[in-house]
């Protein structure tokens, strides 16, 4: 994995990055414990989110300090979701585009917290290009996920969802998901780039600079 510099938060994230440093920790543990081979899960034919890995590695600091790159991506252009009218949607729909893949749920505090900074990045580098595509897991009302969107006057972001959780349950069996949120930075092969465990001020410089270096837009 590569090396990560220390983030510094400021005093009024540090209450809710305590919660999900134990989070971070483990899934920093699994991109660090594997051999030579990389990560057990990978996937061959990823070969171009290698190299997004490596333009990308020297950006993961600050507010995405620990964005693990692995050494052997996994695709995931085979999972499954709804979009917002319930139809049928797997990540091939995205080919063609670098995609920034949040999974995120009602219940979960540091999901609610990044969830405006998402949708401001979504305002800022949305195109035919590059795509955040947040995923509620709420098994509950649908309504609740949509009503706290609304809440939060999110105007850029796209509504998914899957409540069965077999996004989540899948990306957990392959060593990338241990709680809430998970974010994965996609090529637009379907391929991981890289993932990060916790929140994140996602439309922020550092963040807006890893997406673009790992996209060959920087």
């Amino acid at each position: 994995m590569t090396d990560k510099t220390d983030a510094k938060p400021g005093p009024s994230r540090r209450l809710i990055l305590a919660g999900t440093a134990a989070i971070a920790v483990v899934a920093c543990a699994v991109y660090g414990i594997r051999g030579p081979g990389g990560n057990s899960t990978g996937q061959s034919g990823c070969e171009s989110a290698l190299q997004a890995g490596k333009r990308a590695g020297p950006f993961a600091k600050g507010e995405v300090a620990s964005f693990g790159i692995p050494k052997t991506p996994i695709t995931i252009s085979d999972l499954a979701f709804k979009d917002e009218t319930g139809a049928d949607m797997t990540f091939a729909d995205f080919k063609g585009q670098t995609v920034l893949l949040n999974l995120w749920a009602t219940w979960c505090a540091p999901c609610r917290y990044e969830m405006p900074a998402l949708d401001r990045l979504q305002g800022k580098l949305g195109s035919d290009t590059f795509k955040v595509v947040a995923i509620n897991i709420d098994t509950g009302n649908p309504e609740k996920p949509k009503k706290f969107l609304r809440d939060i006057k999110a105007e850029n972001l796209s509504y998914y969802a899957d409540a069965t959780m077999g996004v989540f349950n899948t990306l957990k069996s392959q060593g990338r998901a241990y709680g809430m949120p998970t974010t994965i930075l996609v090529d637009r092969h379907g391929c991981e780039i890289g993932t990060m465990a916790g929140p994140a001020e996602w439309d922020s410089e550092d963040a807006i600079a890893l997406i673009k270096a790992a996209s060959g837009a920087a």
